[in-house]
C-alpha cells in the first residue's frame, strides 16, 4: 500500500510535469485535498485545463508517462461533458484521478472543492440537486423491486432496494446540507434522520426479508419526500405503501 511520502512525491511529479507542459495553461486541485480533508487513504485529484485544442493528445502522452515512469497497471474513463477524467491505479495501489478539460470550461464541476493551482477558472454556477429526478429513480425503484421479489430474481430485487435506500439518503443529504454525490455526507447524517434507513438493509436473500427491507425503505422515502414535495408525497406515498404492504 502506498504510503504518505510516496502520495506526495507522486503529486508533486505530476504538478511539475503540468508546469512544463505548455498545453496545459491551468491546473487544480480536487477532491479531499482541496477540500482540507484528505487522510492516509485519500488518492490524488487533479483537474487541469488544455488549451489549443489538444486534450485527447495530451490524454495520450500523460497515460503513457503515468505506465512508464510512474508504473500504473490499469485505467478507465469517467466522460462529464467536454471533459475526460481517467482513474489510474499504480502498483502500489494510489489511485490517481486526472480530469482534463479545454481550457475554456477548466472550472468547478459540481460542488466539490477546486483549488486553482496556476491559470484561471471560468465561473460556474454551482451544481443543483434534481430532487425530483430522485424521487422518479426512487419510485422506479420500488416498482422494479417489487417485480423482482415477486419473479424470484433475488439478487436483482436487493440491487433495486439497495438503489433505493442510496437515493433516499442522497435526496436526505442535501436537505440537510450534506454532499449528495456517492453518499459523501451520508456519516455526517444525525442518527435520528438516518436510522430507518438502516431498517432498509438487505440481511438475506430470502423473500420474506427481501420484502421487508423493501417495505423499510419504501416507508423511509415516502417520509423524506414530504420534505420536498408534500404534493407529489401525498399522490405517491399511499400508493407505494399499498404496494409494499399488501
Amino acid at each position: 500500500m502506498f504510503t504518505l511520502d510516496s502520495r506526495a512525491d507522486v503529486r508533486r511529479q505530476l504538478i511539475e510535469r503540468a508546469q512544463r507542459d505548455s498545453r496545459i495553461t491551468a491546473a487544480a486541485l480536487t477532491g479531499s485535498a482541496a477540500h482540507k480533508t484528505e487522510d492516509a487513504w485519500s488518492d490524488i485529484d487533479l483537474f487541469f485545463g488544455v488549451s489549443g485544442g489538444a486534450t485527447m493528445d495530451v490524454l495520450v502522452d500523460w497515460t503513457s508517462y503515468l505506465y512508464r515512469e510512474l508504473g500504473a497497471v490499469h485505467h478507465f474513463d469517467l466522460v462529464a461533458g467536454p471533459a475526460t477524467y481517467r482513474a489510474f491505479l499504480l502498483g502500489d495501489l494510489l489511485e490517481v484521478d486526472l480530469g482534463f478539460t479545454p481550457v475554456s470550461a477548466f472550472g468547478p464541476v459540481g460542488n466539490g472543492a477546486f483549488e486553482v493551482l496556476f491559470g484561471q477558472s471560468v465561473d460556474r454556477k454551482p451544481a443543483v440537486t434534481d430532487t425530483d429526478h430522485l424521487a422518479g429513480r426512487c419510485w422506479h425503484h420500488v416498482l422494479h423491486a417489487y417485480v423482482c421479489i415477486h419473479r424470484s430474481a433475488a439478487w436483482q430485487a436487493e440491487y433495486w432496494i439497495s438503489a433505493l435506500r442510496d437515493n433516499t439518503l442522497t435526496l436526505m443529504s442535501e436537505r440537510l446540507g450534506h454532499p449528495g454525490d456517492f453518499l459523501k455526507g451520508a456519516d455526517r447524517l444525525p442518527a435520528e434522520a438516518s436510522s430507518p434507513l438502516r431498517e432498509a438493509l438487505v440481511r438475506s436473500l430470502d423473500n420474506p426479508e427481501l420484502s421487508r427491507a423493501l417495505r423499510s425503505a419504501t416507508h423511509a422515502f415516502v417520509a423524506e419526500l414530504r420534505h420536498h414535495d408534500a404534493r407529489l408525497a401525498a399522490a405517491l406515498g399511499p400508493r407505494l405503501v399499498d404496494l409494499v404492504t399488501g
